[in-house]
C-alpha cells in the first residue's frame, strides 16, 4: 500500500481512529479510577475530570464520524412516497441548512474559545486552560460541514449509494426473515 492510499485511509476514517483511542483512554481511565478506590482507597483527583473532557470530545467526533456514514438522525420516512428525485432534493436542501448553521456555530465558538474567553479560565483540578477544552466546538463543526459536504458530493456528484449503517442492518435482518418465512 503506498503513502497516498494510507493517507488518505487515514484522512478519511480520522474521527473514527479518534473515537477508539478516546473511548479506550476514558474507559482505562475510569476503570483505574475504580480500582483505586476499592482496593486502594485512594483516587486520582483530575481523573473524572480528564474522564469527562475525552468524552466530550468523543461525543463530538463521533457526530462528524456519523456524518461521515451518513448515520445521523434523521426523519426520512415522508420521503418514501414522494418521487426519489424530489426526496434527494428536499435532503439535499436540508443538509444546506446544516452547513449554515454549522457554519454560524463555527462562527460563534471560534469567537467564543479565541476571542471572549478569559485566558485565566482553567479547570478546576488539572489547571489546564478550558480554551483546550473547548476548542472541541469550532474544530468538530467544522469537520461535520466538511463530512456533510463529502457525504453530499459522493451522493449526489458521484452517484454513490451512502447508507446508515443501522439502516443497512435493518435491511439485512428483514432479507433473512423473509428467506427464514419462505422456507
Amino acid at each position: 500500500m503506498d503513502k497516498k492510499t494510507i493517507f488518505t485511509k487515514v484522512l478519511d476514517n480520522f474521527e473514527s481512529y479518534a473515537c477508539q483511542l478516546l473511548l479506550a483512554f476514558f474507559v482505562v481511565l475510569l476503570f483505574l479510577q475504580i480500582l483505586l478506590r476499592e482496593f486502594f482507597q485512594f483516587s486520582l483527583s483530575w481523573g473524572e475530570e480528564l474522564a469527562t473532557y475525552l468524552f466530550v470530545w468523543f461525543v463530538f467526533l463521533g457526530a462528524s464520524y456519523a456524518c461521515r456514514l451518513g448515520a445521523h438522525n434523521r426523519v426520512t420516512f415522508q420521503f418514501k412516497i414522494l418521487p426519489k428525485k424530489v426526496s434527494m432534493a428536499i435532503e439535499a436542501f436540508s443538509d444546506l441548512i446544516w452547513v449554515i448553521f454549522n457554519c454560524y456555530f463555527i462562527f460563534l465558538s471560534y469567537k467564543f474559545v479565541f476571542v471572549k474567553m478569559n485566558l485565566f479560565w482553567k479547570s478546576q483540578t488539572m489547571g489546564i486552560p478550558m480554551k483546550y477544552v473547548y476548542m472541541i466546538l469550532p474544530f468538530s463543526f467544522g469537520l461535520m460541514t466538511l463530512r456533510v459536504l463529502q457525504v453530499n458530493y459522493l451522493k449526489f456528484i458521484k452517484g454513490e449509494t451512502i447508507k446508515d449503517p443501522d439502516a443497512i442492518e435493518i435491511e439485512k435482518s428483514l432479507d433473512l426473515t423473509k428467506k427464514q418465512e419462505k422456507n
